[in-house]
């Protein structure tokens, strides 16, 4: 079993804890890391955690083999690097890093210290998802013409004006590093690279200085078009149609699934609930342990980033922009066991 360690203990890294504890063979987390521990004492001993305040604690401690990061964004390259000269597997929460030059740097050192270094992407394990994968592998849907998602939430009005999230250099372009990064990946994953992006990011109504709507167009490299759309400030909603010529595909809040085929009645799937930040977890554990391969490749981890860069660009420019591609060789793998 899998000994790890969560650093950052807000309300995310409480979540990953115990989707795992208790509940997996494969993955227990053995310690934590948090600037103020006093707010996390009554959670560490409530899940056996050895409770540290310091990052270095964690890197030092022989018990554990593997740091999950569930920290401000702007920090997650510099800890990543850390615990990957440390010999520490790390499991990043995304967004993996704000820059292209730095995740490329984070994947270059896990390859020469060969460990994982995997990027925490949990729509990847929606068997909703792998449906949509399918039906696209199949030629289902004919040529993928155009694909549209949004990912939105209440959330803007929850973060306090001296909380991190508040800080525009931490979070930017709104509520792409909290949400609309899933539907990036999920975009990637399910079509390819994207070639450019045109984007807007403002706010309206949130009180703190942070953008509550942004909304992309992309291009990808197979000539489909895209829309994304983030806003921090309304009710939630989880959507994605892939057009097609064909027909299309819509998911809906990630379980709900209506394809249409031209000259065919509609069809409508609902898939079960998943706790898909166990799967995440136990994927991890199972890429160190050799016994598969982590569902995000090295590649898709760096584009992604690569997109996100392009949007936050973009929406300050107010002009379309090349995603870069990067000097990251694909052919070459994430980890000793997988891409």
């Amino acid at each position: 079993m899998l000994k790890a360690a969560i650093v950052g203990i807000g309300g995310w890294g409480r979540t990953m804890v115990e989707a795992v504890q208790g509940k997996s063979e494969k993955v227990r987390f053995v310690a934590g890391m948090t600037r103020t521990p006093t707010c996390a004492q009554a959670f560490a001993r409530r899940h056996g955690l050895v409770l540290h305040d310091e990052f270095d604690a964690v890197l030092e401690d022989p018990a554990i083999e593997a740091v999950i990061l569930a920290t401000p964004d702007s920090q997650h390259a510099s800890q990543a690097l850390a615990a990957v000269a440390a010999n520490k597997h790390v499991l990043v929460e995304k967004p993996f890093t704000l820059s292209l030059e730095s995740a490329e740097r984070g994947v270059q050192a896990a390859r020469a210290r060969g460990v994982v270094l995997a990027v925490a992407h949990n729509r990847r394990f929606l068997p909703a998802i792998a449906r949509l994968r399918e039906l696209l592998a199949g030629e289902v849907l004919g040529t993928v013409l155009h694909v549209e998602a949004n990912q939105s939430g209440p959330d803007g009005f929850d973060y306090p004006a001296d909380g991190w999230r508040a800080d525009p250099a931490e979070s930017p372009a709104g509520g792409m590093t909290a949400m609309g990064i899933h539907m990036v990946d999920t975009m990637i994953g399910l079509l390819g690279r994207v070639a450019s992006v045109r984007a807007q990011s403002f706010r309206r109504v949130l009180p703190i200085a942070r953008d509550d709507t942004t909304s992309v167009l992309l291009r990808f490299a197979n000539g489909a078009s895209g829309y994304l759309g983030t806003t921090e400030a309304t009710a939630a909603n989880s959507r994605l149609q892939i057009f097609g010529s064909a027909g299309w595909a819509e998911l809906r809040e990630e379980r709900h699934l209506r394809l249409s085929i031209i000259g065919r009645a509609p069809e409508d799937a609902v898939f079960p609930a998943v706790d898909i930040t166990r799967a995440e977890l136990e994927a991890f554990a199972d890429a160190i342990a050799g016994r598969g391969l982590y569902p995000l490749s090295a590649a898709e981890a760096v584009h992604g980033v690569a997109v996100l860069e392009a949007i936050v660009k973009s929406a300050r420019s107010d002009e379309r922009v090349d995603v870069a591609d990067g000097r990251l060789d694909a052919s070459e793998p994430l980890d000793r066991h997988g891409r």
